[in-house]
């Protein structure tokens, strides 16, 4: 088992939904925004169908949740760009133009570390996150190499490390402090959309379900950290050989 990269200038992580990344990579992402690195968000689809209402008004949801994500990304201390490429919630394929869109980002935002869903995880059971996942690892290979779409007009960009969140066979920690926790779960706190459906906290809760949700996220920090012998952390798969 790995443990911690070198706080990298710039990071992009590249997630489904708004609210992925938080889950997938927030306490990092806080750490080393306290540290000086410049974070990035990408987010695939518009989020438009994260709601139990049947009669809810998807137009309004899709912004609502473009500015939860934009608000969770400030509580991590993000300084760097959120991006939306608005693909229909449920409808997102990791197809060549996607890729190339993807590729694209990569090469302008140029991030030393890249994130992203593992989209070889067993039984994942929603489509979006296999397809975001597989965007990721396809696009950091379209970027890298200078003949591949070369009407995007930019240098090509290679990151330096790439880790995968949501993986069943992680071999990297992110050691973590009890603030960066912290941090994390505020982040999530942001995605109010989606407190009841994603966290279990409905409304007019006592703060009995908000309670159970951040033990939740800290005993998740306890295990991951666990696999590496420190207090508390955040796992990955590191991919090598970029």
């Amino acid at each position: 088992m790995n443990l911690d990269l070198p706080v990298p200038r710039s990071a992009l992580a590249i997630a489904a939904h708004p609210d992925d990344a938080e889950f997938g990579c927030g306490a990092t992402f806080a750490k080393w925004a306290a540290e000086g690195c410049v974070l990035h968000h990408l987010v695939c689809t518009d989020g438009s169908k994260g709601s139990w209402d049947v009669n809810a008004d998807t137009t309004a949801l899709v912004a609502r949740r473009h500015d939860e994500q934009r608000e969770a990304a400030r509580r991590l201390g993000a300084t760097g760009e959120v991006r939306f490429l608005d693909i229909v919630d449920g409808e997102l394929e990791a197809d060549q133009a996607l890729r190339g869109r993807v590729a694209e980002i990569i090469r302008e935002l140029r991030p030393a570390v890249l994130l992203g869903h593992d989209p070889w995880k067993r039984w994942r059971l929603h489509p979006d996150h296999r397809a975001a996942g597989f965007l990721c690892v396809d696009g950091v290979v379209a970027a890298r190499d200078p003949h591949f779409h070369p009407e995007h007009g930019l240098a090509h960009h290679r990151p330096d490390h790439l880790l995968l969140f949501e993986c069943e066979d992680p071999d990297h920690v992110e050691t973590l402090e009890a603030r960066h926790v912290d941090a994390k779960i505020n982040a999530l706190l942001a995605h109010e959309s989606q407190l009841e459906s994603t966290m279990g906290i409905s409304e007019g809760d006592d703060g009995s379900q908000l309670q159970a949700f951040a033990v939740r996220i800290r005993r998740d920090a306890v295990e991951d950290g666990a696999r590496a012998d420190v207090a508390l952390g955040e796992a990955f798969r590191h991919v090598n050989g970029l």
